[in-house]
């Protein structure tokens, strides 16, 4: 408010200085040379003055970033600590007789994850514990276990690089289980896009050329899977700065037998409208899906580390995307003027984001984009 005041004040006396620089009269030329230096000198007082108070005012406002970043980091620290004071498993307690559980992670709707140390093999991992609700009925218990095995069975044979590792499952008690993932040290992308909402080309070509890697290697196998959530909070960074891609809750794995077109869409509704593509919201029939889900997601994830934001229903909730068809209207891709982005990504994001699921190209095939490629140069 202070630097606005000085500011108005500074331009107010240079309209009165050019006011009388025009209402100057006829001096004699040595008195009317001296009084335009004058001018001259106290107009470029005024305009350094204003260009120190620019400068002040960027700064205020890069500071204000910084709070804005760390009021978000402390609420959700705060939230975390909350979270870990009512969990039942915040006594370091060794489970299985091998992992010995140490802070909170994070928290989801029936699962809690702790980062715990293998006293086997010598090394931290993260402890997802999967907590079923007592009041559920006998039928709804189980049907959550047989995901949760079924989730297992598809992740545990995973062996990739950009692929969170599963290594244990286990039973803690009646209505509580436990997976043991490998722990990745550094954020995931959300944290990451919260704290830096939009990264420059490079830092972004990066990332979204490992997910892509991790995703040519799901499709390669005798046993191809869609991992159908791919999103920020999927992705999480080990300490040396590698992409992963995690969360198999939603994944699907295709069957021999389907044909080019896809398989159907079985749970439909589930997974994060923002990333997904306009056929999972086919409710006149049963969608028919195939990895080009994951495309369409991959495209949506590079979009928004680039622009920071989402390119369809950014600040809609998920209730309103759905009402209001926001997806399937989400006929074209539009980029914003800046920040300035190669044509290269903005053709990937094009392909990727291809409206019509028979146009859009497959993972194999997108993966073969120059763009995609690094070669020494």
């Amino acid at each position: 408010r202070q630097l606005l005041e000085a500011k108005e004040a500074v331009e107010r006396q240079r309209k009165q200085l050019k006011k009388r620089q025009s209402d100057k009269g006829d001096a004699i030329d040595a008195e009317q040379g001296a009084q335009e230096e004058d001018i001259l000198i106290q107009d470029e007082i005024y305009k350094s003055r204003l260009a120190s108070i620019k400068r002040e005012e960027e700064s205020i406002l890069r500071e204000r970033d910084r709070y804005e970043i760390d009021k978000g980091r402390l609420i959700r620290e705060m939230k975390r600590i909350r979270d870990e004071d009512g969990s039942r498993f915040n006594n370091f307690q060794i489970l299985n007789n091998r992992y010995a559980l140490l802070n909170l992670l994070g928290k989801g709707g029936f699962s809690e994850v702790y980062k715990a140390y293998d006293l086997v093999d010598h090394r931290y991992v993260a402890c997802k514990l999967h907590g079923l609700n007592a009041q559920w009925s006998e039928e709804k218990k189980q049907s959550y276990i047989r995901h949760a095995i079924r989730e297992y069975n598809i992740h545990k044979t995973l062996v990739h690089h950009n692929i969170v590792r599963l290594w244990d499952i286990f039973e803690i008690d009646q209505n509580t289980f436990c997976t043991v993932l490998e722990y990745c040290s550094g954020k995931d992308l959300d944290a990451v896009l919260k704290a830096t909402p939009v990264l420059p080309e490079k830092e972004a070509r990066i990332i979204i050329v490992q997910i892509f890697q991790g995703l040519v290697y799901l499709n390669k196998r005798s046993q191809k899977i869609i991992h159908y959530d791919l999103k920020p909070g999927n992705v999480l960074f080990d300490e040396l700065g590698v992409a992963k891609v995690t969360d198999f809750g939603l994944s699907k794995i295709v069957e021999d037998d389907v044909g080019s077109q896809g398989m159907e869409l079985t749970s439909q509704g589930a997974g994060t409208y923002w990333y997904l593509p306009p056929e999972c919201f086919e409710l006149s029939k049963i969608p028919l899906i195939s990895s080009k889900v994951d495309v369409w997601s991959a495209g949506v994830l590079f979009y928004q580390m680039l622009f920071g934001r989402r390119p369809f229903g950014h600040d809609q909730t998920q209730e309103r995307i759905l009402r209001e068809d926001t997806i399937i209207k989400a006929r074209k891709v539009e980029f914003p003027s800046r920040p300035t982005v190669s044509n290269e990504a903005k053709d990937l994001i094009r392909r990727c984001l291809t409206y019509n699921q028979a146009e859009r190209p497959d993972v194999l095939t997108i993966a073969q984009d120059p763009y995609l490629t690094y070669s020494k140069k």
